[in-house]
């Protein structure tokens, strides 16, 4: 099998749950992060940006790692590779930089080797490595994803967002670990709480299929995780119950947190107001955030063609 010079990918952030659907709904957004495989002599990493800030620079580097099952299910050899990467999305913050990297080096290194394996084997790969398909779902095939995993394959259905829907989020300056905000997770619940997301998480999925953004509000209700996780994030709890009071057409815990991701209309003028009120919010807790306004990412994961003219490069020139 051929081995080709370079392979280069773009890969969007995420937001999982959307609220309800804990572990099975993920949305693509447009944050990035990018990708640049090539076989060599000797590995070697060039890491760019402040998100990369301690990631590991050895072979114990998940993009290797990554790399390294795809070639072993390809039959393939390419025991050493030069990485580059650069990424926009903050690490452990709920935005889905773990699912961004699985996928891209997945993807990149599936394409190094001429793409022998599937989208679909891909998504079994990465949904097998993080455990649940809404993260990866989103970056590998973009859009709003609906997903679910047996253990051994993931399947999915892909929903376009609606072209008005906007999403800003609050992103708390401390980080926050999926493995601790799943800690605090009781390990049941009652058939009425169960009932309760079951019903919203259906009733979200047809408003956002359907355009019914008036009843995303309601539908992003959630008693299976918010309401143990709040107590990690100062501030949660009063923006969950208010923030569409001025302005967001739902609100929810971003994955695992601590990010918190408000929707919103595009034609909607009250903005500036909202953005005050999560940050305000934020600040009565002594927690200093950022906030950033995104959309939704129609497109999954990208693959540059030779010669197709790449922002990666540009930024990697502007980090030198």
């Amino acid at each position: 099998m051929t081995v080709l010079k370079t392979a280069r990918v773009r890969v969007p952030a995420s937001t999982a749950n959307l609220g309800p659907g804990f572990d099975t709904l993920g949305m693509a957004l447009s944050l990035y992060a990018w990708i640049e495989l090539k076989e060599a002599e000797q590995t070697a990493f060039h890491l760019y940006g402040d998100e990369m800030t301690g990631v590991p620079q050895d072979k114990t580097n998940l993009i290797y790692k990554v790399a390294q099952m795809v070639f072993r299910e390809a039959g393939v050899a390419v025991p050493e590779l030069d990485i580059s990467m650069y990424s926009d999305i903050p690490l452990t913050r709920g935005l889905g930089s773990s699912a961004s990297a699985i996928v891209g080096a997945l993807v990149a290194a599936n394409t190094l080797i001429g793409s022998p394996l599937s989208a679909s084997k891909l998504f079994d790969m990465a949904t097998a490595i993080e455990k649940h398909p809404d993260n990866v779902g989103a970056s590998l095939f973009g859009g709003i994803i609906t997903a679910v995993w047996d253990g051994e394959h993931a399947k999915h259905i892909r929903i376009e967002p609606d072209a008005n829907l906007e999403a800003i989020v609050i992103i708390p300056e401390f980080q926050l670990s999926t493995s601790k905000a799943r800690e605090v997770l009781p390990e049941q619940v009652s058939l009425k709480d169960a009932v309760y997301n079951v019903s919203h998480a259906s009733m979200l999925v047809a408003a956002l299929a359907s355009g019914r953004t008036e009843l995303i509000a309601e539908a992003m209700s959630d008693r299976l995780h918010q309401p143990y996780r709040a107590k990690l994030v100062p501030g949660m709890t009063e923006i969950l119950e208010n923030a569409h009071h001025h302005g967001a057409l739902g609100v929810a815990l971003s994955g695992a947190g601590p990010t918190l991701l408000a929707l919103t209309d595009r034609r909607e003028n009250r903005k500036v107001e909202l953005e005050q009120y999560l940050t305000d919010t934020m600040s009565k807790q002594g927690i200093n955030a950022s906030v950033l306004k995104l959309r939704p990412e129609s497109e999954g994961v990208k693959v540059y063609k030779e010669g197709d003219t790449i922002p990666f490069m540009d930024i990697i020139k502007g980090e030198l």
